[in-house]
């Protein structure tokens, strides 16, 4: 694949500031598919605030990784990472240009340049840490973080459990810092990739976050 003919448009912004009305639109301009990066809009049985796009779109352009899993299935940003590079093989055949859609910036990042490579951790390290979430609450893992590898503490987003709970997995099966497992070095990937940050004023964007949530509550109280 010729990198210099081949181009991955990607759409980010915040939540509800249209990025799939502008990646469906660029999409149809270029005759191409696009590829879903938002992890919440994989899975087959969430369909609840999750804005997946809606039938009319779906059927204007064809989607990648929209309800493509089951929530009973094992599924990290590693495989997505895998499954899309070797999609945007096949897609780059026959379409100069690929559209990404996405609001999780950890799978856009995977899909643009890779992810850093960390040790495999045993299942019953993280299923601890799991309980003592369940029983001790953030705090206690939190002051564990900042004391084992503070670089990342000032990084990462501490409401998020999920975040927490691998990085310290990976400390405490290594005995290292999470942090001294990334290199910051993005892959060389066979395409080249232009980013379309989308961006609204704050009280027009909260207004559509609200119109958003009145849509979802409506859907559901006709089910």
């Amino acid at each position: 694949m010729n990198s210099h003919s081949k181009y991955l448009i990607v759409v980010c912004g915040p939540t509800a500031v249209g990025k799939t009305a502008v990646a469906v639109q660029l999409a149809q301009h270029y005759k191409t598919e696009i590829i879903s990066s938002d992890s919440r809009q994989f899975y087959i049985e969430t369909n609840a605030a999750t804005a997946k796009p809606e039938p009319e779109e779906l059927a204007a352009v064809r989607h990648h990784f929209i309800n493509s899993l089951s929530i009973h299935k094992d599924y990290d940003v590693g495989k997505f990472e895998q499954e899309s590079i070797e999609r945007l093989g096949v897609l780059f055949q026959t379409h100069s240009v690929v559209i990404v859609s996405g609001g999780s910036g950890l799978y856009i990042k995977a899909l643009t340049e890779g992810l850093d490579k960390f040790p495999e951790i045993p299942v019953e390290l993280v299923e601890s840490l799991n309980q003592e979430l369940l029983e001790n609450g953030m705090e206690i893992l939190l002051r564990e973080l900042e004391e084992k590898d503070p670089q990342y503490f000032k990084e990462v987003d501490q409401n998020n459990p999920q975040r927490i709970i691998r990085a310290l997995s990976v400390i405490r099966h290594t005995d290292k810092p999470f942090s001294s497992f990334r290199s910051g070095n993005a892959l060389q990937r066979p395409f080249k990739t232009i980013y379309i940050k989308l961006e609204m004023d704050r009280a027009m964007l909260y207004s559509r976050i609200n119109q958003r949530v009145e849509h979802f509550l409506k859907k559901r109280t006709t089910f």
